[in-house]
């Protein structure tokens, strides 16, 4: 697969060639559906609480005789039946991440790859760099080539001034190669990758 390769200004640089195992494949919505639930899965605080039975504060005593009320048998008010009463089988504290296997999650990301491929929502920069860290300058870059909610991914590291430009841009998100996962390529609607992203990709996918 061949594209055009463009500079920042929207001047042509070139172009590439893009690896049919990476960026070729039939994409598959269940191996995208699997690797995007790991992902929310995994940063999930799971913090929620309730308190229960053993956990409220209230007298143990028991409530009112046994027998001769012509109520119901209590013994505490802890029970959950009762106003303030504990929670029965309420949630807890807890890891909500589950396991998914290294191969299946590089195969998450190659059919993510692909299928921003296959909709023609891949963009090929020459590189992610600017002279200034002005927000200025890089919006309307992007507003020059028509980029509205989009993920750019660089090689190893993105350059600084790059990073500092675009963290002021709504909808403008900024990665290196190493962070690249399934959930940020399909929220956005465009996938910019440099040069040196689209090696690093390739080389860590193949």
């Amino acid at each position: 697969m061949k594209l055009d390769v463009i500079k920042l200004d929207a001047s042509p640089a070139g172009s590439i060639e893009l690896d049919e195992s990476v960026f070729g494949l039939e994409p598959r919505a269940d191996i995208l559906h699997r690797v995007v639930r790991w992902q929310l899965a995994k940063r999930q605080a799971g913090t929620h609480s309730t308190l229960g039975k053993s956990d409220v504060s209230y007298s143990t005593k028991k409530i009112y005789r046994q027998k001769g009320t012509g109520g119901a048998r209590h013994g505490s008010r802890k029970a959950p039946t009762f106003r303030k009463g504990g929670t029965y089988k309420g949630p807890v504290p807890r890891s909500h991440a589950h396991d998914l296997t290294k191969k299946f999650r590089a195969l998450g990301l190659r059919h993510a790859l692909s299928a921003k491929a296959e909709a023609g929502q891949i963009v090929v920069l020459e590189a992610a760099e600017m002279a200034e860290g002005k927000t200025r300058l890089l919006a309307q870059a992007i507003k020059g080539l028509g980029w509205k909610r989009t993920l750019v991914i660089d090689g190893a590291a993105v350059d600084e001034n790059f990073a500092r430009a675009a963290r002021n841009i709504e909808g403008l998100d900024v990665l290196p190669s190493i962070g690249a996962n399934v959930y940020d390529i399909l929220r956005r609607d465009t996938l910019v990758l440099t040069r040196a992203a689209v090696e690093a990709l390739e080389a860590r996918l193949k």
